[in-house]
């Protein structure tokens, strides 16, 4: 399993379009969007994070590589990922998209969909932020943190057989 996590206009939808395929991501964005066709629906939210669960829990039960796409700035919303992937014994990796406040506020401007109010990246950055001091602690096997734009444009994944 891997969970991207980072504020929204961080780049962790086009990093996992770019480095997964389309069938190994599970996006917050397009589950919410399969469950009340809207991906900006914050109302199906819990409906969509259900799904994702259980997408993922499927997924995981035959050892396949899924990569999780939602913010995941909060403990508990990555604990329940990290459970599920316990339950199934699979390894469990993080990518952190901890960009400036500045580079996330901007992006979020120039989109045309998926636009965030900008209070809601403060805060996302703000959580994300708290969590980088005990995420090494919850549990991932692994931990990549990228700080900027051009470090995400360089990352390369390698996949190693299991």
């Amino acid at each position: 399993m891997v969970v991207l996590v980072g504020p929204s206009g961080a780049g962790k939808t086009t990093f996992a379009a770019n480095h997964f395929a389309p069938t190994e991501v599970l996006s917050s964005d397009e589950l919410r969007a399969m469950v009340a066709d809207d991906p900006n629906d914050q109302t199906a939210t819990d409906a969509a994070f259900e799904l994702l669960h259980t997408a993922l829990g499927l997924r995981l039960a035959r050892a396949r590589l899924t990569v999780v796409d939602a913010t995941n700035v909060e403990r508990w919303a990555r604990e329940r990922l990290l459970a599920i992937a316990r339950r199934h014994r699979r390894p469990a990796t993080a990518i952190v998209f901890a960009l400036p406040l500045t580079v996330c506020l901007e992006r979020n401007s120039s989109r045309s969909d998926r636009r965030r109010p900008p209070a809601a990246i403060r805060r996302q950055h703000g959580r994300l932020t708290t969590s980088l001091a005990t995420l090494a602690e919850e549990g991932f096997d692994s931990i990549w943190q990228l700080d900027d734009a051009a470090t995400v444009a360089e990352a390369r994944v390698e996949r190693v057989p299991a």
